[in-house]
């Protein structure tokens, strides 16, 4: 018997086990690394705030994977909205802004800077059913299926959500041009 040999027979089975927990870990950061931009920006424009994004994202993708060893998108997308649900009201019904008739933007150049407050000032529900929209590109069909609204709900908030953007920034090109 010898004292210093460090070497030690390794089974075939751990061998296995081995090489699924190590595949099993790659396919969880693959879901990871398809998803987190997305979430993060999402958190991100909901909060306004990096760490409680990250927060978010965290805990985001926390959720998803105690719900399935490799979630797809859809179950990643709904653990955000249950995060998301959690700290802000998102089926609080918003009054409807009037249609704006006048003040249009013409042709001034609107900053990402301007643009994106407006954006934060939206009723949660708004904002991120235009993000959903409008920035991440979803259909309507597929916003109203994670939120579990009515499709034409996802599409008159998706509407609101614009005029009130445009009502904004509207008014900020009225403010500066005084």
């Amino acid at each position: 018997m010898d004292l210093f040999r460090f070497e030690r027979e390794i089974s075939p089975d751990a061998v296995l086990s081995q090489a699924a927990t190590q595949s099993s870990e790659q396919e969880q950061r693959d879901v990871y690394e398809s998803h987190r931009h997305r979430t993060f920006s999402l958190a991100f424009y909901m909060t306004g705030n990096e760490i409680e994004a990250e927060e978010i994202l965290t805990s985001t993708f926390v959720r998803a994977f105690e719900q399935s060893p490799k979630p797809d998108g859809f179950a990643v997308d709904s653990a955000l909205v249950t995060e998301l649900s959690s700290r802000f009201p998102l089926q609080k019904e918003e009054p409807s802004p009037a249609v704006a008739t006048g003040g249009a933007l013409g042709n001034r150049n609107v900053l990402r800077a301007d643009l994106e407050i407006a954006v934060r000032s939206l009723p949660a529900n708004e904002r991120l059913i235009f993000l959903l929209r409008d920035v991440e590109g979803y259909q309507p069909a597929a916003i109203a299926r994670l939120l579990n609204l009515p499709e034409a709900k996802v599409t008159r908030t998706c509407f609101t959500a614009r005029v009130r953007l445009a009502q904004m920034l509207a008014q900020q090109a009225r403010t500066e041009a005084a």
